[in-house]
């Protein structure tokens, strides 16, 4: 599934195009499939949405690429408390809310200036665009769970522009 969706705020023209390769992923549950790594190699951020479940799972990622990680609802070990419930990330010119549980978002991303919220918990893959505001949850990509298929996602940034695909690992 291939979305697009151009900046509807003011955002700065472009000098020069900015390209970044986004790999986004959550809900492993200590699981990072071998599947997950091969997608994620060359990008150039990860964001994980939560329920990591082992500390060994963030250290891995940042193996591949700088990693930004949020506490799920799993994530109650003493490593995992350091971790915010939510975090603002820059990808190129875009500023990304992360958090776990999408019913906790309690302000309007739009109004304050999100170009997407990504997000997990539901372990169900989805890409919409809500008054011009991505909503990305990459689905899950640890222990297959309620015969969901396993996913992740990737996020093209271009300018202005982003590109998420959603991935299908197993």
């Amino acid at each position: 599934m291939n979305f697009e969706l151009s900046c509807l705020f003011q955002c700065p023209t472009p000098t020069a195009s900015i390209e970044m390769r986004v790999g986004v992923i959550s809900d492993t549950h200590g699981l990072l499939r071998p599947e997950a790594i091969a997608a994620l190699r060359g990008s150039d951020l990860i964001v994980h949405a939560g329920d990591i479940g082992r500390r060994d799972v963030l250290e891995q990622l940042r193996d591949l690429a700088p990693t930004h990680a949020v506490r799920g609802n799993i994530d109650v070990q003493p490593w995992a408390r350091k971790l915010a419930v939510a975090a603002v990330v820059r990808a190129g010119r875009h500023r990304l809310l992360v958090l776990h549980d999408i019913s906790q978002l309690e302000i309007d991303p739009l109004r304050a200036g999100y170009s997407a919220v990504v997000f997990g918990h539901s372990h169900r893959a989805s890409v919409e665009s809500r008054e011009g505001v991505l909503f990305l949850n990459p689905g899950s990509a640890g222990p297959r769970r309620f015969g969901l298929p396993v996913t992740m996602a990737r996020l093209q940034v271009t300018g202005t522009t982003m590109r998420p695909t959603l991935l299908t690992l197993a």
